[in-house]
């Protein structure tokens, strides 16, 4: 009973039954392919090829077209005057950060610089950033740690050649990004088989999936209880918790006046 109301007579109910929204005699949307009740354009979008996708769209229905994927609309520009209208000439109109709940929840709701929105607090944090994290006495700072890792990973491409190992050199990349994250942020080098690194590498891990997921409440925001229904937003609370103990490890490290930095 419960599968026949999710698939069958849940959306029937939603399509038939929803109250349509009042058109108003003056739209100002670009025009865009016709879509369905309630999931709008959602069937029809590429998110495999989503360029090509835009690019017979544009064939189609000109430079600037809209699109709307559930209840969030969607404008597509397809042309460098109109990039550049949208990036350059009104940029302080379009910069601002989409709410998607995965980043929210895993950024603290936008207390940090990539997913916060436009507004004063955003701004305040991009002058201490530039001030005090990447200014060019930070970067002449951080310049032994990056020799350093550059050394340690040719040493190590060295004694795969000289065994005859095969290199992954996308897995050498990854950790070598994040081994040089760890000291940059953390002050600590976390060795490949270290615990503390295997945990940071996994909690990473998962969080990349997390955000990349679909939350059916970024579309539909009166549908979120499917989230929790197939265990997506448990995955999300479970991850955000993991990463919250972990930061809290390191913070009372760094008030361990005998741990020492690397």
């Amino acid at each position: 009973m419960m599968l026949f109301l999710l698939f069958v007579a849940f959306p029937i109910i939603l399509i038939f039954l929803l109250p349509k929204a009042k058109k108003s005699g003056k739209n100002n949307v670009p025009p865009g392919p016709i879509g369905l009740p309630f999931i709008e354009n959602l069937h029809q979008f590429d998110s495999l090829t989503p360029h090509i996708y835009f690019w017979k769209l544009s064939k189609k229905y000109g430079k600037i077209f809209s699109l709307k994927l559930g209840s969030t609309p969607m404008v597509v520009v397809s042309s460098v005057k109109l990039a550049k209208e949208v990036l350059k000439t009104q940029d302080l109109v379009y910069c601002s950060r989409p709410s998607i709940l995965g980043q929210q929840k895993l950024s603290y709701n936008g207390r940090d610089i990539v997913f916060a929105p436009y507004n004063y607090y955003w701004r305040e944090m991009r002058k201490i950033s530039v001030l005090h994290l990447f200014s060019l006495k930070k970067v002449q700072l951080y310049k032994p740690i990056r020799k350093d890792e550059v050394s340690r990973m040719i040493k190590k491409i060295s004694q795969h050649v000289a065994s005859s190992q095969i290199t992954n050199l996308s897995n050498l990349m990854i950790s070598f990004t994040s081994t040089i994250i760890c000291r940059f942020a953390f002050g600590v080098r976390f060795d490949n088989e270290a615990h503390e690194r295997k945990i940071f590498d996994y909690l990473l891990a998962k969080a990349q999936a997390i955000m990349a997921s679909f939350f059916v409440s970024d579309i539909f925001p009166f549908l979120e209880w499917i989230d929790k229904f197939i265990g997506l937003t448990d995955r999300l609370e479970k991850n955000f918790k993991e990463f919250d103990e972990f930061y809290e490890e390191l913070i009372e490290q760094h008030q361990n006046p005998n741990m020492r930095y690397c």
